[in-house]
């Protein structure tokens, strides 16, 4: 997600590490850098220059402070390159928002309706809308107005079916418009307090389409209308965004399949071009998975320094807290069994591809690529196999038990062996940090937390523990850290020797 992006800007922080002031020689030079990955993220010209221009006055308008005192006193140095990627991520927002992720109500209702082509994936939204709309004690009904495409009321029936919502349809042959007006008649009726039109779209925008959505705007009057566009349509996706604005009263979009863009053009550049707000996105495929959209969040993780406030977030989704304090208690006393790393593995599940989870990780979004999602298949098969006692004393698992796990599991008994001595490992390094006496023990305002398990549990369960006994690529050290940065400048400097071929020829 959004690699394109991110490498721009981490190749334009890279090239000011180690200078000692901003010039505007180093900064055109990073700026490059950045422009390149932004045209090539498919971001409108006029906004990349714009972006760009503001960007350099920002750095090279004002005096960079060196030295500043911290909260605590306590005196922080931040270098020129520091200061610009400050102002690359306070443009970034700037360009996105600001954001108002609420939806508006009339007479106590929340109405919702769903514009956007064919393929974008519209009922999914709605379905999606629903859950969280639910979530916030709410009672919603969804409403099948898309006659056009073959299957789509009974894709939305059986949404409705998965999360216990209500699903309002036309007889056969009846209008679109008649549809939408039975249904909100139904709605002030049996008392649904929110309501989520899911319109019909077309391969290209046309005169029909918008006359349709035109009425049905006029016959129901929903309070809030939202923009459905496809991330991976790219600029497209901008222009299809200014069209639908010039016809209809929008009130923000939802951006969809933005986990599988590898560029983030639309992310980028449709509020600026269109004026129309990003309200949510849509990561993953489960109902769960549509996010608030936070300008700030995502600019942090196209400069790579990841999202922990919208990771927190989605473990307070997947997470019982109580659960979740308890086992942070036994795991900072050694009591943590391999159930409770299954647990653990299963609420990662929920929280989407652990790529998606790395990145929003500060320091190692760099290093999402290289893991390998099946890793929490293959941990999840090989502790299944285990019988309830080797899960609760790991310990017992001898030569012949490995290989009676490995065979259950389609795996060798090397990779039994490798498991349970990296679960050994956190186990002891968590009851450590975690004794009287221990590190947790040493630390300002957490001192009286060691050996009694009072431990905020988001920081622990379903995510280090887990991520610690994984492997495959997410066992992330300063070595690889450094390696992954030496290959990036050797790719930066064959890519600048093949430029300067090019220019002699």
């Amino acid at each position: 997600m959004l690699e394109t992006l991110t490498k721009g800007f981490e190749a334009a922080r890279e090239r000011l590490s180690g200078v000692r002031a901003l010039s505007e020689e180093n900064v055109g030079e990073a700026l490059r850098d950045v422009r390149m990955s932004l045209l090539e993220a498919d971001v409108d010209l006029g906004v990349v220059r714009d972006f760009l221009e503001r960007v350099k006055q920002d750095v090279l308008g004002e005096r960079v402070e060196t030295r500043a005192r911290d909260a605590a006193g306590r005196v922080v140095r931040a270098s020129p390159g520091q200061h610009f990627v400050k102002a690359c991520h306070d443009e970034l927002v700037a360009l996105m928002g600001p954001v108002d992720t609420s939806l508006a109500q009339s007479d106590g209702r929340t109405s919702v309706m769903l514009v956007g082509l064919q393929g974008v994936g519209k009922t999914t939204v709605a379905g999606k809308l629903a859950r969280k709309l639910q979530g916030q004690g709410r009672r919603p009904l969804l409403v099948a107005a898309d006659v056009q495409r073959p299957a789509a009321i009974e894709q939305l029936e059986q949404l409705g079916q998965r999360l216990g919502v209500a699903v309002s349809r036309g007889r056969p042959g009846e209008s679109p418009v008649a549809i939408c007006t039975a249904a909100a008649a139904r709605a002030r009726a049996e008392g649904f307090d929110a309501i989520v039109y899911d319109t019909a779209g077309r391969l290209a925008i046309d005169e029909e389409l918008m006359t349709e959505l035109q009425q049905i705007a006029g016959a129901v009057r929903p309070a809030n209308t939202l923009l459905v566009c496809d991330a991976l349509m790219g600029r497209d996706a901008v222009h299809v965004a200014k069209s639908f604005s010039e016809r209809l009263s929008l009130d923000g979009l939802v951006l969809t399949k933005l986990d599988g863009d590898a560029r983030g053009g639309a992310a980028l550049a449709v509020k600026a071009v269109t004026g129309v707000p990003i309200k949510f996105l849509g990561t993953g495929e489960s109902m769960e998975k549509l996010e608030d959209f936070r300008p700030e969040g995502l600019a942090s993780r196209i400069l790579g320094m990841g999202d922990i406030v919208g990771l927190v977030q989605d473990l307070e989704g997947v997470v019982d807290a109580k659960e979740a304090e308890e086992d942070a208690e036994r795991l900072l006393r050694g009591r943590f069994g391999l159930d409770d790393l299954l647990k653990q593995l299963r609420a990662m599940k929920k929280l989407g591809p652990l790529r998606e989870v790395i990145a929003k990780l500060p320091m190692l979004g760099g290093l999402a690529e290289q893991v390998d999602d099946r890793e929490l298949l293959r941990t999840e098969a090989l502790i299944r196999s285990m019988t309830p006692d080797e899960r609760r004393r790991p310990e017992i698992i001898d030569k012949s038990r490995a290989a009676r796990i490995a065979r259950g599991s389609g795996r060798r008994s090397r990779d039994v062996r490798d498991l349970i001595t990296r679960f050994e490992q956190m186990r002891e390094m968590m009851a450590a940090l975690g004794s009287r006496g221990g590190l947790l023990s040493r630390m300002t305002g957490l001192g009286n937390l060691a050996g009694a398990g009072g431990v905020n549990p988001g920081l622990l369960t379903g995510g280090p523990g887990a991520l610690a006994a994984l492997g495959g690529g997410t066992a992330i050290s300063r070595r690889d850290l450094a390696r992954q940065r030496s290959g990036k400048r050797d790719k930066r400097k064959q890519a600048r020797k093949a430029r300067k071929k090019n220019r002699k020829r």
